[in-house]
């Protein structure tokens, strides 16, 4: 018996040597007899509920918490973004407090399609529509003259705290999470979800470890498609046959001009 638990012990004081000095298990060993329960540190619990966009149970909660007024981040087809319902005008002010965001910088409006525009009845040129059912859905945001139509659109209570005065940017995301939860919310006003003036969030820990301790929901969707914001296009001159690039992100601007020059000369 001495002589086998000498064996054992040497066996064990040999294994533990040369897996210390090499940095992994050379000598294989059993698993330990007694097991110590290791705490989870607090740090690790996130700071804000968060939800994943693959389960359809993740994408109601963040709709709950926007249409209870709360300020959540959620994905695009480009970064990740700030979104508020425009049923609380008051969710969209919080959005500027979050994000340190100059009061003078518009906010603009997230929907699913183009057929929602469609059903508002905007006044919109023949050249306009035809511009916008070619971009959309996609990484470019047009930015279009405000009207009443945006009261049949579903952005009544919202109408003061988006665009301008006179004019609104509208984007329609390629990614079908973020349509869904529009088409459950109601158009959204939404703006990247990174402290002002900040790098863009192109995962979902960004957001999270940037701003959760400001947000009341993270949709959670790992890696954001792009690395920059979407393309901002003003159409307010469209009818002149005039387009501007506002900035430049994901789509090129010259890709955006070559569409826009194919459908102003296909309808001369």
């Amino acid at each position: 018996m001495l002589a086998l638990v000498s064996i054992i012990c040497f066996y064990g004081t040999l294994a533990s040597l040369m897996n210390c000095i090499f940095s992994q298990r050379v000598i294989p060993m059993g698993p330990p007899i007694i097991k110590e329960k290791v705490k989870q540190e607090a740090c690790d619990e996130p700071s804000c509920p968060v939800a994943s966009s693959r389960l359809t149970s993740g994408l109601l909660k963040i709709a709950r918490l926007l249409e209870d007024g709360g300020v959540c981040g959620i994905p695009t087809d480009t970064v990740y973004a700030l979104a508020a319902s425009c049923k609380n005008p008051q969710a969209i002010e919080k959005i500027y407090n979050i994000k340190d965001r100059p009061a003078e910088k518009p906010i603009c409006i997230c929907i699913s399609s183009v057929e929602q525009l469609v059903a508002a009845r905007p006044p919109l040129s023949p050249l306009l529509w035809e511009f916008m059912r070619n971009v959309y859905p996609g990484g470019i945001s047009c930015i279009v003259s405000k009207g009443d139509w945006l009261y049949r659109l579903g952005v009544g209570p919202a109408y003061d705290r988006v665009g301008t005065r006179d004019s609104i940017m509208i984007r329609v995301p390629d990614h079908t999470v973020t349509c869904h939860l529009c088409d459950i919310t109601g158009p959204l006003a939404i703006t990247s979800a990174n402290p002002s003036g900040e790098s863009d969030s192109t995962h979902h820990s960004m957001v999270i470890n940037r701003l959760g301790h400001k947000i009341q929901g993270v949709l959670c969707d790992g890696d954001s498609n792009e690395v920059v914001a979407s393309t901002v296009v003003n159409c307010l001159r469209i009818d002149e046959g005039v387009i501007t690039i506002v900035r430049e992100g994901c789509v090129p601007a010259i890709k955006v001009q070559q569409i826009f020059d194919r459908l102003k000369n296909s309808m001369i």
